[in-house]
């Protein structure tokens, strides 16, 4: 009996393999069959679908879509985008320009008078805003897990949202989207241009995992234990080859620094095709701006940051920085110190982070030092910047730093992170001085570590652009620093910055960015 009952669950479970086998193998020829017949089918389908589109929309000339869901946000980003849309409103003044957004609650007049306000630029009226209401795809915010192929793969769908709107001919992306770039070029037809600000994984990123350093956008969890650790940087590797063969879709690229392109070349793989354009900056106004001496600014001493209320751009350590000053410094100079941190908000989570900023400076005792500016109009913010001493920026691997050329060019004595685009020719690690050697007349230069891959900050002896700092005890140090300067040293520095960054203007930008996209007005119009 027992043994009958053996056999007969031995030939049912083996019944049910086999079935579970048979139905694997229907399962893989189903894929098989969907990925090499009814995908190219579709594709094909697809491509006649948007062709015929295309005859048919109003406008016949040629059409120019740039991909920018955040166009009312403000910040450097936006900039880069609207000075592009002034360029090619200049040399191509027949082409219908159409910018792709998500900004729902701002019509197109609101949108350009801001940008006249922020930006201090005055756009013809032929451009076009198409409305894209599934931006909450490419928002972090929507996925709690694997955050950066859940942007991804929303940009797509995003993607699909502009593509059935608008098709356009030419296909600029601004804001960094590589994954839409195959559905436009290859779905679409068009010609695909790009100007990435910061790719979206980087080999630094790689590199602090390897460390189990806890980063913003690491946890500690995944820093504590090894196998987390090596699980996500096998992730970050899968993804930088998809984002690596996405990126090479793109007919011309353009990154905004040096440590942009060592990045996007090194994930990409397409040196022949990439330039380098340096974003563009208000140095030709700011510079025209004469220099007040310290009795001109008053009597407090003013460091400005400006900087958009975003997590990346690190403002807790602005404010923890203030704190280790205030041990540093006598009390009836710290009484004079005031921290301004001016900034743009995107929506109501920045609001929210601005009041935790506020809260957080509260309970560190330095409400009367602390002034947040949100969203203020371009002449207070110039007014801001000529009135301050020193610039603060605390953004770990900013790719760039448009703002901290701008401070510069204004006369701030920047101090910014020392990593990514602002880093210097050759820069010191404060920690080897004693505070009594950093007060000291003439800056030591003795113990530093070289890189020659620098954009912005220089530090050099005989020629000092700037400071950098890694933590909050550095930035206190360095801020102690500049203010017991003579006044006759930081004025050479302040000049010395400024003659720095005319390599940074718009109009050279406009000139770059015109030279290197003309391939792609010149073929269309063939």
């Amino acid at each position: 009996m027992v043994l009958d009952c053996l056999i007969t669950f031995i030939d049912q479970a083996r019944a049910f393999i086999n079935l579970a086998i048979n139905m694997i193998l229907i399962l893989v020829i189903c894929n098989i069959l969907w990925i090499l017949v009814l995908l190219p089918i579709l594709f094909t389908k697809w491509k006649k679908f948007y062709a015929k589109k295309r005859e048919e929309r109003q406008q016949k000339g040629t059409v120019v879509g740039i991909f920018h869901p955040y166009c009312n946000a403000g910040g450097g980003g936006e900039r880069v985008l609207w000075t592009v849309v002034q360029a090619i409103q200049n040399k191509y003044p027949h082409v219908h320009i159409v910018i792709y957004t998500g900004d729902l609650d701002a019509d197109r007049e609101w949108i350009l008078e801001r940008t006249e306000k922020v930006f201090n630029m005055k756009l013809r009226p032929n451009i076009e805003f198409v409305y894209l209401y599934k931006r909450k795809w490419v928002e972090p915010s929507t996925y709690s897990h694997f955050t950066l192929l859940g942007q991804s793969l929303g940009s797509v769908w995003l993607g699909f949202e502009a593509l059935n709107s608008y098709i356009p001919d030419i296909y600029i992306d601004t804001m960094g989207y590589a994954f839409t770039y195959p559905l436009f070029k290859y779905m679409a037809g068009c010609l695909v241009g790009s100007y990435t600000h910061y790719p979206i994984i980087s080999t630094d990123m790689i590199r602090y995992i390897h460390k189990r350093t806890v980063v913003n956008n690491d946890n500690r969890l995944i820093a504590k234990f090894l196998l987390f650790s090596k699980a996500k940087i096998l992730y970050y590797k899968l993804f930088a080859y998809l984002y690596g063969w996405m990126g090479r879709c793109a007919d011309i690229i353009m990154v905004n620094s040096t440590w942009t392109e060592d990045h996007i070349n090194s994930i990409w793989k397409c040196p022949l095709k990439t330039h380098r354009i340096y974003p563009p900056c208000s140095v030709e106004h700011l510079t025209a701006l004469p220099l007040l001496s310290d009795e001109e600014k008053g009597d407090h001493i003013r460091i400005v940051s400006v900087a958009q209320f975003r997590p990346e751009k690190n403002h807790p350590l602005m404010l923890r920085a203030m704190f280790e000053l205030r041990s540093i410094l006598k009390e009836e100079l710290w009484e004079k110190i005031k921290l301004i941190c001016i900034g743009s908000c995107r929506d109501a989570e920045d609001e929210a982070r601005v009041k935790d900023l506020q809260d957080l400076a509260k309970h560190l005792a330095m409400e009367d030092n602390v002034e947040f500016k949100v969203n203020i109009p371009y002449p207070e913010l110039v007014s801001e910047m000529q009135r301050g001493m020193i610039g603060l920026h605390t953004m770990w691997n900013e790719h760039f730093g448009i703002s901290i050329v701008e401070c510069m060019a204004a006369g701030l004595i920047m101090i910014a992170h020392a990593s990514g685009g602002p880093r210097c020719v050759c820069w010191i690690h404060f920690r080897n001085y004693s505070r009594n050697k950093i007060h000291a007349k003439r800056f030591p230069f003795k113990n530093v570590f070289y890189d020659f891959r620098a954009d912005i900050i220089e530090m050099q002896e005989g020629c000092v652009t700037g400071f950098l700092a890694q933590d909050e005890m550095e930035y206190a140090e360095i801020i102690s620093y500049i203010v017991h300067m003579h006044p006759d040293e930081r004025s050479a520095i302040r000049i010395a910055a400024r003659s720095s960054v005319n390599r940074f203007s718009g109009q050279l930008f406009e000139k770059e960015f015109l030279r290197t996209v003309e391939p792609l007005f010149r073929e269309k119009q063939e």
